[in-house]
């Protein structure tokens, strides 16, 4: 996958540019997707890029401060499944990095994580689109597990955007879910 695949994945579930826009990248590693945020989402934007490789995240704000120079990023070196320092966002991406957390743990960590969303955000999920995993990939959810996963995680409008060919493991997905708090 390159930059235009990672783009293509996320175009429908990112609204237009938007110059105030806040958003987080879960897991961001060298920062694939941060990149295709920042190209989606525009100058003005702030992205708050979370991992647990400090070197990964200054990679990755390096290169959008080269490719995007309008886009803001707050690296910030952190395990995703902790509870995260993060202001009120607009969205948030975890793409590929779900499939590391326990299959009995996801339920509680997406809820945690889907309430720092302010009411109607985004959460962008991309993952492998299978159930069963390996030694690299332990706790993959299909597309099917993870609107059922999502829904009782108190998200909605949980919805297929789009889907990339793998020799991996045949097919990565992305999908968005709007955040939909209960009173």
């Amino acid at each position: 996958m390159d930059h235009s695949d990672h783009v293509a994945l996320l175009r429908p579930g990112v609204p237009t540019a938007d110059s105030a826009a806040l958003w987080a990248d879960l897991g961001a590693g060298d920062g694939a997707f941060t990149l295709a945020l920042a190209d989606l989402l525009g100058p003005g934007a702030t992205l708050h890029t979370v991992d647990r490789d400090g070197a990964a995240l200054a990679r990755g704000a390096a290169d959008v401060a080269r490719r995007f120079p309008g886009v803001v990023v707050r690296p910030q070196t952190a395990d995703f499944t902790r509870p995260l320092a993060l202001p009120p966002l607009d969205g948030l991406v975890m793409a590929n990095a779900l499939h590391f957390v326990r299959d009995g743990d996801k339920a509680g960590l997406v809820r945690r994580l889907a309430a720092l969303l302010k009411p109607g955000g985004r959460f962008l999920l991309v993952e492998y689109n299978v159930d069963r995993g390996n030694l690299w990939v332990p706790h993959p959810l299909s597309f099917a597990t993870w609107a059922a996963l999502a829904g009782r995680a108190g998200l909605s409008d949980v919805a297929l955007i789009g889907r990339y060919p793998s020799r991996f493991l045949r097919e990565i997905y992305a999908a968005a879910a709007l955040w939909a708090p209960r009173p």
